[in-house]
């Protein structure tokens, strides 16, 4: 399934910075937002959003005579999706919203046309009702801002047919950005994951263990610092698992339930697999360290490079909010949305 052109319906921050991707990648992108106007209103952001994202070298040189050659606004969804091979719908997080949505898009798109879904959290299955052939749905999820995060879910339910989502890994991989493979289950991982990270976060705060503030120092400045290079299996590889289970029982016996020691790292540790010292782990095999060890030292030292030279995050609303943000009211909307 080749897939040329490409439709986006809902063109605010999260589906437009999706639009440019797609297009700075040499796709024939066009937008539909609610009505002619706010698309074309939509589209003359992303242009200069754009020029301003090379000016600052964001963007690589020559990626606004992309978006401008590759980037236009329908007056209709209809008219946005009518010769699409790939239409991504990226309205409100709100399946009442979502849904309408979704079948006007089907009604008007060819057969042979991929469905995709940037929900964040609904299940894809629910959103499949919507659909009379929903074989060709499935979830894209991109997170914002689009055109600097890396990473994708793909998400298929039960009847999703494989090519819907070979293609839209393809199309996917053309933007240079990787994808990952995701059951079918509401928050999929990122949102799992983030959500599971608040939650704990704010019962810290809650039983006074430290301050909101400190929390955040905490994370950012100690396994945050990790979370660039590896994720959480790659990390308690290297730690070794049998470090691992040892704290999760000393959680548990503070902390009860909530903390019990996976099943998955009791059978890895009790079939002698500690991770990177022994045997290997959950992705990472046994043998010479030195080279991931030097790799890790490096990219720390790298990290630690580039935040003092950005300096610390800005304050929002108060002194460190630069004033070019205070004067531009749209930027609590992308703000908001950052980590969708």
């Amino acid at each position: 399934m080749s897939i040329t052109n490409v439709a986006v319906v809902g063109a605010g921050y999260m589906g437009g910075g999706i639009a440019q991707v797609l297009a700075i990648a040499g796709f024939q992108v066009v937008i539909s937002d609610a009505d002619a106007e706010t698309t074309r209103n939509h589209l003359e952001r992303l242009r200069q959003e754009a020029r301003t994202f090379e000016d600052q070298g964001l963007f690589d040189p020559g990626s606004t005579a992309l978006v401008e050659a590759n980037l236009r606004a329908a007056d209709s969804l209809e008219a946005a999706v009518a010769d699409a091979d790939f239409i991504e719908e990226a309205v409100s997080e709100n399946p009442a919203v979502k849904g309408p949505v979704l079948a006007a898009i089907e009604a008007a798109a060819r057969p042979d046309a991929v469905i995709g879904s940037n929900t964040s959290t609904l299940p894809i299955s629910g959103l499949a009702v919507n659909l009379t052939h929903a074989e060709r749905f499935l979830g894209v999820h991109f997170s914002n801002p689009a055109p600097f995060i890396p990473g994708v879910e793909l998400i298929a339910h039960a009847g999703t047919n494989e090519a819907a989502v070979v293609a839209a890994e393809e199309l996917v991989a053309r933007t240079g950005k990787l994808t990952a493979r995701v059951t079918d289950r509401a928050g999929f991982v990122l949102n799992r994951l983030q959500y599971a990270l608040l939650k704990e976060a704010a019962t810290l705060v809650e039983d006074g263990v430290a301050t909101a503030e400190d929390v955040d120092i905490v994370v950012r400045t100690t396994f945050g610092y990790r979370l660039p290079f590896f994720g959480p299996f790659a990390i308690a590889d290297m730690a070794g698992l049998d470090i691992y289970e040892a704290g999760f029982g000393t959680l548990s016996e503070h902390y009860g339930e909530r903390f019990a020691t996976p099943a998955v790292l009791t059978e890895l540790v009790a079939s002698g697999h500690l991770g990177v010292k022994q045997d290997g782990g959950f992705v990472i095999p046994a043998g010479d360290s030195a080279p991931l060890v030097a790799y890790r030292n490096r990219a720390y030292a790298r990290l630690g490079q580039l935040l003092r030279e950005l300096g610390p995050a800005p304050t929002v609303g108060g002194s460190g909010t630069p004033p070019e943000a205070l004067a531009n009211p749209e930027t609590p909307d992308t703000i908001e949305e950052q980590q969708r």
